[in-house]
């Protein structure tokens, strides 16, 4: 379970943030452009300056090496980096990867491609890859079928789904009312400097 108690970007005018998102669980995360939904995942992530406290299955964040945090609580941007020049060498085990690009629709000889030949959808379906091959306990998503038409996002909704099945958790940044309802259970509205944690 992650436990999130008076937590703040140090970078956005927003109210600290309570709330627990249990094992198996999605919270949808939605409001304007601005409104701080990417520095909450980033502060979750410890990414950037924050203060309050960050639980993860009973264990304070700070108790935790950065880098171990950070595989435990994977954020995914909107706009992912990549800085080999081939598609493959982003992957710790490029076998482990080949069942997830099956099911995110991606070309099977795509672990061999530059990165510069990739297309928007394409990166982002091979972020999420990158994400989900590491089998995080929080998966802190910021828009990531943004790019994507509806079989794609379809599919990456499924793979993230599957996570969520064995036991994992999801925070998910969404602009898109149908994609909220049909990934959580409950969603959080950012807006104005104020959230409000309910029911979808």
């Amino acid at each position: 379970m992650l436990l999130i108690e008076n937590l703040r970007s140090l970078r956005a005018d927003v109210a600290p943030i309570s709330f627990t998102l249990d094992d198996g669980a999605c919270l949808a995360v939605h409001g304007p452009s601005g409104a701080g939904k990417t520095l909450l995942l980033r502060a979750i992530a410890d990414l950037d300056p924050n203060e309050g406290a960050v639980t993860l299955d009973g264990t304070p964040r700070e108790s935790l090496r950065a880098p171990h945090w950070r595989r435990l609580t994977v954020y995914v941007p909107t706009e992912s980096g990549w800085w080999e020049d081939t598609v493959g060498r982003h992957f710790e085990d490029p076998e482990a990867v080949r069942p997830l690009l099956d099911d995110l629709g991606l070309p099977a000889g795509i672990r061999q491609w530059p990165v510069a030949r990739l297309s928007t959808g394409e990166r982002q379906r091979l972020a999420l890859a990158r994400a989900l091959v590491l089998k995080p306990r929080v998966l802190l998503l910021d828009e990531p079928t943004a790019a994507l038409d509806p079989e794609a996002a379809a599919a990456a909704e499924a793979a993230v789904a599957r996570l969520l099945a064995a036991g994992a958790s999801a925070l998910w940044v969404s602009h898109d009312l149908a994609q909220r309802r049909r990934v959580a259970a409950r969603s959080l509205a950012i807006a104005d400097g104020r959230i409000e944690d309910r029911a979808r």
